[in-house]
């Protein structure tokens, strides 16, 4: 099973090229479902068919005179409806708990509006989907990236409040919730744990779909410096999230005029000058796969042109190549004395003005990069250490320790 997940910059094309991979892909003989989970759903514009929450098959006839078929399925995730089904019940499960503790009936209403819980469903259902084993390929139209940044750290960061809040131990839970409702209410606050329980491994389960060497993140990205930017930060916070990138798209590349004269060709000329300068420092900045896209005269929509559009951005290549990695981290360094010194060399792409900040928080280290920021739980060693210093250079960036004097010797 692989899973490819196409985001970028509100307006850069990502679901068109989402639509044309997965054309291309069914065109080769996969079984491939595309789904969208992005809330301004137009993948079945670029279809050209109406599409609902339900897959639905779509076919492609790659050469109109051969009689052969390729098809694939398409469905575009309908969050209000998953929210009605899945999240009344657990919601309810909160607020009787929550009414339980004290907290009134209108504070517990408004508290169990879990900001999110939306795209976590709506991440829900591509696990679902992708579970059923009736695909081999899944590829998934998300939001554009802050959005989709955000989609793709709910699992972790509310597993972590979870069991912040309600420890893992089931009797832990149940004991914690009868303190506070008195015995006579032990079943009704069972139910609780229960439901807890349930989100806490849909949490677990979608968390290892997005670090699974399956899935991948095409990023897309038009030639203007602004988008380049954004793609560079993205492609930062996305690997403080530990989700692998498998390669970048750029999309309307004006094409050379070539011996052609005139205004029109003048401009044509100027412009792919200025699109050059970005794919060359794109190119710079990263070792990922980067294919291009030539600016098209109409909109490719429908079978027949994402067919093109397809071979364009492909030709012969697998379109879903594995094999992505995982940003790594690597300790280095050791020693018994206090004077020793240990490295935790963390393998993110930070552009050139990226801000970063470091803190050290119990057991777990936490890096703020440009604003994100991610809880990485540090090995059994550096527990015992403190941080010293860090330094950011074209490899990521190293952390250095040093044993703690009050902690070491124990």
């Amino acid at each position: 099973m692989r899973i490819l997940l196409f985001t970028g910059k509100g307006g850069v094309g990502k679901t068109t090229l989402a639509a044309a991979t997965a054309a291309r892909s069914a065109e080769r003989g996969e079984k491939v479902l595309a789904v969208s989970t992005d809330p301004a759903h137009s993948l079945g514009d670029a279809f050209g068919a109406a599409l609902t929450g339900e897959p639905r098959e779509v076919e492609l006839r790659s050469d109109p005179g051969s009689g052969r078929l390729a098809r694939l399925h398409a469905a575009e995730v309908q969050t209000l409806g998953l929210l009605d089904e899945a999240w009344t019940e657990l919601r309810e499960h909160l607020r009787t708990m929550l009414l339980g503790a004290g907290i009134s009936e209108l504070d517990a209403a408004e508290l169990t509006l879990l900001p999110g819980v939306e795209d976590l469903l709506a991440l829900a259902e591509v696990h679902r989907l992708a579970e059923s084993g009736l695909w081999d390929t899944v590829i998934v139209d998300c939001g554009p990236t802050a959005e989709t940044l955000r989609l793709l750290a709910l699992p972790e960061s509310l597993s972590g409040y979870l069991e912040r809040l309600f420890p893992t131990h089931r009797r832990m839970v149940r004991g914690l919730l009868a303190g506070v409702a008195g015995s006579e209410n032990v079943d009704r606050w069972d139910a609780v744990a229960d439901a807890l329980g349930r989100l806490a491994d849909r949490l677990r389960a979608l968390r290892s779909m997005l670090l699974s060497t399956g899935t991948g993140v095409r990023l897309v990205l038009t030639p203007e410096a602004v988008v380049a930017a954004e793609t560079r930060r993205t492609l930062t916070a996305l690997a403080l999230q530990q989700i692998k990138v498998d390669g970048l798209v750029v999309n309307r590349l004006v094409p050379h005029p070539g011996s052609a004269r005139g205004e029109a060709a003048n401009w044509m000329r100027t412009r792919r000058k200025e699109q050059d300068e970005v794919l060359a420092a794109m190119r710079a900045a990263t070792e990922l796969p980067l294919r291009t896209v030539l600016h098209r005269a109409a909109e490719p929509v429908g079978a027949a042109a994402l067919l093109e559009l397809g071979d364009e951005l492909y030709a012969t290549d697998d379109p879903l190549p594995g094999g992505a990695s995982a940003p790594a981290m690597e300790l280095g360094g050791g020693g018994r004395s206090l004077d020793s010194e240990y490295t935790l060399r963390l393998a993110l792409p930070l552009h050139d003005d990226a801000e970063v900040d470091l803190a050290r928080i119990g057991d777990e280290l936490a890096i703020t990069v440009d604003g994100r920021r991610r809880l990485i739980a540090l090995p059994a060693v550096l527990r015992r250490c403190t941080v010293i210093g860090a330094v950011a250079g074209d490899d990521g960036l190293v952390v250095s320790f040093r044993p703690d004097p009050e902690q070491w010797m124990r």
